[in-house]
């Protein structure tokens, strides 16, 4: 399998769907094979995976009350972020 080579600003346009495994595997490599030599790039998706790590930790320990989720979910259907 040829993997694509791609720049900085494509990585970070997909680098959330990188990060939450939502690429094709090829798109997948690409990203993967960009990061393993960008020093540019690879601090972004250190901060990121860490913040993924950081909020999926207080979502174990700390719940919101339903309302609050109920008004974010809505916020962010209104901006086109959620289904």
């Amino acid at each position: 399998m040829k993997i694509e080579m791609l720049d900085c600003d494509a990585v970070m346009r997909q680098l959330w769907d990188f990060l939450d495994g939502e690429l094709t595997p090829e798109r997948d490599a690409a990203v993967r094979a960009h990061l393993g030599v960008c020093k540019r790039c690879y601090p972004q998706q250190n901060f990121e995976e860490s913040f993924l790590r950081a909020l999926s930790a207080s979502r174990r320990t700390h719940s919101s009350p339903d309302a609050i989720k109920t008004r974010v979910l809505a916020a962010l259907r209104a901006d086109g972020f959620a289904a």
